[in-house]
């Protein structure tokens, strides 16, 4: 029960300070001309949509840090080498998105970063990540114990590290194309993580781990209170970026990356249908989707906005359910 009592506080921590951050954030935002350019591609019924406030993602990024912040004073919490290595990847993902969403206001379209840029720095932050990770006596180890592999990896479990927060960012990034879908989606998998981690006994700073996932959840549902639709913020590459870096770091930390395929199901069925998409299009010159990502596929069929987000979900929550499953008790 003083698990439950945990996770519930640090919900309502979340949310909390997320109503309030919002509240206070979205009028400087649109004081200051920073809103989202929409792209005709994506079709004209989200032309409507450009201009909307950008760089929501600080709505949910500023609570939880406040609220670790708040959590360490009382005592609550203690900071240890996986909590800072989360921190770190959590914010330096922040940081990334940032001055990608600042470029895209300032130039009014949606480049941003060079691709070579974007993997030089998330390269930097994999190094770190994995420096601190084998500092403190982490061990570079593949291991999925339901499937008895346990494979020493070396140095290539850097190489492990960088793909997971490149490809679990980027998913999460592909899959923010709806009001509310991707902030759902990370909010569900987030909770799921938490009760994973707190599973984890083995792991320093297990507890805390735990706690930040459901201080983030709960942030994350204050958040879909003004980016539900129709959504008066949007999350931006600043807050994508965030929540991948921070999913694949917590699945690594935990030794659940299998997890996170799982939890993230919807993140990678979106991702892949981009991939296949684009390698239909210049292989094949012709398309399998009415249009990528899988979410707008739909649209093009005629489904509303608002049941695509609902059933988007439903899905992920069944998938979140048996990763639990899989993660807790097998």
């Amino acid at each position: 029960m003083l698990i439950l009592a945990k996770a519930a506080m640090a919900i309502l921590l979340g949310f909390v300070l997320a109503i309030i951050t919002g509240v206070i954030l979205i009028p400087i935002l649109k004081k200051f001309h920073i809103g989202q350019y929409v792209s005709h591609y994506i079709g004209e019924r989200h032309l409507k949509k450009d201009g909307t406030p950008t760089m929501g993602g600080l709505i949910f990024i500023i609570p939880t840090i406040v609220a670790l912040i708040l959590l360490k004073i009382n005592g609550s919490i203690e900071i240890t080498h996986t909590l800072i290595i989360l921190i770190f990847v959590f914010l330096a993902y922040a940081a990334l998105g940032f001055v990608d969403d600042s470029l895209k206001i300032k130039y009014h379209n949606n480049k941003g970063l060079t691709m070579v840029t974007k993997l030089l720095v998330q390269m930097l932050i994999a190094l770190v990540f994995f420096y601190i990770f084998m500092s403190n006596g982490g061990k570079s180890d593949l291991v999925i114990t339901s499937l008895g592999i346990h494979i020493p990896m070396g140095w290539t479990f850097g190489l492990l590290i960088l793909f997971l927060l490149v490809g679990t960012s980027n998913a999460v990034n592909i899959t923010d194309g709806l009001d509310g879908l991707a902030a759902g989606l990370s909010a569900i998998a987030f909770f799921a993580f938490g009760i994973i981690s707190w599973n984890t006994g083995w792991l320093a700073g297990f507890q805390e781990i735990a706690i930040f996932c459901f201080i983030l959840a709960g942030a994350l549902l204050g958040f879909l209170v003004f980016n539900a639709h129709p959504a008066k913020v949007f999350m931006g590459d600043l807050g994508s970026l965030s929540l991948g870096g921070a999913l694949a770091t917590i699945a690594i930390l935990t030794r659940h990356e299998l997890s996170l395929a799982l939890i993230g199901g919807i993140f990678v069925i979106e991702t892949l249908s981009s991939l296949i998409q684009i390698i239909a299009i210049r292989k094949f010159h012709r398309k399998v989707f009415k249009r990528a990502p899988l979410h707008h596929h739909f649209e093009v069929l005629g489904m509303n906005e608002q049941d695509i987000v609902r059933y988007f979900w439903v899905a992920g929550l069944i998938l979140a359910m048996a990763a639990i499953t899989y993660g807790v008790w097998l």
